[in-house]
């Protein structure tokens, strides 16, 4: 957005009618200590991170900020775009927060990821009068996310907004560009997130659950909201969400790739590889939601007929993401996460024997995705994807903890596996 269209808060006379608001905070305070969200496997890194601090060292320059879990990062969304969650309630008293720091850990954390399509999610519950920012570091806040960090946001959802939020909006909008507006969404229940994101993969604070089921209770039958469909066994021709295992013996061939991954991959190595930007857009969520009905049909796909290389893209990812285990399995979340620890001349080895490790149908699958990776990767100067730029994109689709969630304490350690398993692949496949 140009700057000629922000105008100066400080002079603006709603701002000082906003300053007068107060939030309700009694309701609020009166929430329990957040309970831990950390996955069995995820606290088995204490070794490498600080007790106090699933993200970062304890010397690290955003330690003070990161061990509150404000921010998170959490996969793929339904669309095929990364997921950045900010909790409102994880936000502590506002002279035991430096704010400065808190934005330029927010954009050290979406400079990872604005190349891309993302989708931002804003738990506002838990945010009071004791711990809200002030509205010049709104104001700040909003002039320092240049075009580059709102060109690719296709989303905003405000989850559980209050009249507090929407007042803000209100009194914001001479500086909040159309565009921008229109991607704003506010999200009443959680179970409404549903048809965004799966909620199982958030790291959604205890805090949030609670008050989401106390805001569902106080609702009459008649108008009760959706809540998500209890699980089934897949049916016999339904390919995604199904193991991999269980995937091959379907296959009359006994192909261990699944076909999903074999269409995709050779459909993008014949006209991806010097598309700009693969990998980093979303696509029509209909096409998506139709061409995944037509996979769990069984129903042959011909994505040369649709020549929607995006598609195809999204539909490879949402394919590794929506597996019941990931390709790299639980089995080797705690060797991966912690490999950042392994001296540099014995990663290779170390690598290769943990691959190796792998169930035949995971080993065969990675290897054909890896090895069309290096290709897309070949052609980076056409398509500027380098292979840390694929280890973004793919890393949080290759795996995650046991609880579905993924936390930028995991989601470093997996991308830089990932980045060194592509530099590599060459050796670790052979």
């Amino acid at each position: 957005m140009s700057s000629e269209l922000l105008v100066d808060l400080g002079e603006d006379p709603a701002t000082a009618q906003l300053g007068q608001l107060k939030l309700t905070t009694v309701e609020d305070q009166q929430w329990p200590a957040d309970e831990s969200t950390l996955s069995k496997s995820e606290t088995d890194i204490s070794q490498h991170f600080d007790a106090g601090s699933p993200h970062l060292p304890w010397d690290h320059p955003f330690y003070d900020i990161a061990r509150h879990q404000i921010i998170e990062v959490a996969g793929d969304d339904n669309f095929g775009r990364k997921v950045i969650v900010f909790n409102a309630c994880r936000m502590p008293p506002q002279h035991q927060l430096d704010h400065h720091k808190l934005l330029m850990y927010l954009k050290g954390t979406l400079d990872q990821y604005v190349e891309s399509d993302y989708t931002l999610i804003y738990f506002h519950h838990g945010l009071t009068s004791e711990n809200k920012p002030s509205l010049s570091w709104l104001r700040d806040a909003y002039r320092e996310f240049d075009r580059k960090y709102k060109k690719n946001i296709k989303a905003l959802y405000i989850v559980h907004p209050t009249m507090f939020i929407k007042t803000l909006l209100i009194l914001f909008k001479p500086i909040i560009s159309f565009k921008f507006g229109r991607k704003i969404n506010y999200v009443s229940y959680l179970s409404e997130l549903e048809d965004v994101v799966k909620c199982e993969q958030l790291l959604i604070p205890a805090r949030v659950k609670e008050y989401d089921n106390k805001l569902r209770a106080s609702l009459k039958p008649t108008v009760q909201p959706p809540v998500s469909p209890p699980h089934s066994p897949p049916p016999h021709s339904q390919v995604f969400g199904v193991p991999l295992a269980l995937l091959r013996q379907r296959n009359p061939d006994g192909d261990p790739v699944p076909v999903v991954m074999r269409d995709t991959i050779s459909f993008l190595s014949e006209q991806g590889l010097e598309i700009e930007g693969i990998f980093r857009r979303s696509a029509n969520v209909t096409l998506v939601k139709e061409v995944q009905l037509r996979y769990n049909s069984g129903v042959t796909v011909n994505f040369r007929e649709m020549e929607d290389v995006h598609l195809a893209a999204v539909i490879l990812k949402t394919f590794l993401r929506e597996l019941p285990e990931p390709l790299l399995t639980y089995q080797l979340y705690n060797d991966i996460v912690n490999f950042t620890s392994v001296s540099s001349d014995r990663q290779v080895t170390l690598m290769k024997t943990l691959i190796e490790s792998l169930p035949e149908e995971n080993y065969t699958s990675l290897r054909h995705l890896i090895t069309f990776l290096a290709k897309v990767s070949a052609n980076n100067e056409v398509n500027k994807m380098t292979n840390s730029n694929l280890a973004v994109v793919f890393g949080p689709n290759l795996l995650w903890g046991r609880d579905n969630a993924m936390s930028l304490s995991a989601i470093g350690p997996i991308n830089n596996f990932t980045r060194i398993l592509l530099d590599h692949q060459h050796l670790v496949f052979t």
